[in-house]
C-alpha cells in the first residue's frame, strides 16, 4: 500500500430531461467516488477537468473542492458526490484530477480516469427495457 493514494471510480448518466438536442444542449451527471487506499488521512483541496465534445471542443475547469467540499479521507474511507457538465454535441469525455494534500503536508494528485459522456436515449443501448450505462475507460 502506497502511503499517499486515493483512488477515483466514476458512473456517468445522460440526463434527457434536462437537455435539448435541437438547441445542441446536452446534460451529463457523474457520480464520483473517492477512496483513501493509502496509510495516511489526507484532504481533497481542488479538482482539475478536462471536458472534451465529439467536435474537439475542449474546456478546462479548474477550482477548489468538489461541490462545495474539501473532503478530510482517514486511511479506508470513501467520499461519493454528484455533480454534472454540459456539452454541445450528444457525446464526449471527461479525465481529470484531484489535488490532495495529507495530514503531513506532502502533497499529491489522484487521477479521474477517461470517461465517456454519451446522449444515448433509452433503446438506443440494444434493449428497450434497460437504460444505458456509462462508459469508463481505463
Amino acid at each position: 500500500m502506497s502511503t499517499y493514494q486515493f483512488k477515483a471510480e466514476v458512473q456517468p448518466e445522460y440526463l434527457p430531461g434536462q437537455s435539448a438536442p435541437e438547441r445542441g444542449v446536452y446534460s451529463f451527471a457523474y457520480t464520483i467516488t473517492v477512496t483513501n487506499t493509502g496509510s495516511v488521512a489526507a484532504q481533497l483541496i481542488a479538482r482539475h477537468w478536462v471536458i472534451t465534445d465529439a467536435g474537439g471542443h475542449v474546456e478546462e475547469v479548474k477550482g477548489l473542492g468538489v461541490v462545495g467540499q474539501q473532503p478530510l479521507l482517514r486511511p479506508g474511507e470513501s467520499f461519493r458526490y454528484t455533480s454534472g457538465c454540459r456539452l454541445r454535441t450528444a457525446s464526449g469525455t471527461m479525465h481529470g484530477s484531484y489535488l490532495v494534500v495529507a495530514e503531513d503536508g506532502e502533497r499529491f494528485e489522484c487521477a479521474v480516469p477517461l470517461f465517456v459522456l454519451e446522449a444515448l436515449a433509452q433503446g438506443d443501448a440494444g434493449s428497450g427495457d434497460i437504460p444505458p450505462q456509462g462508459r469508463v475507460l481505463h
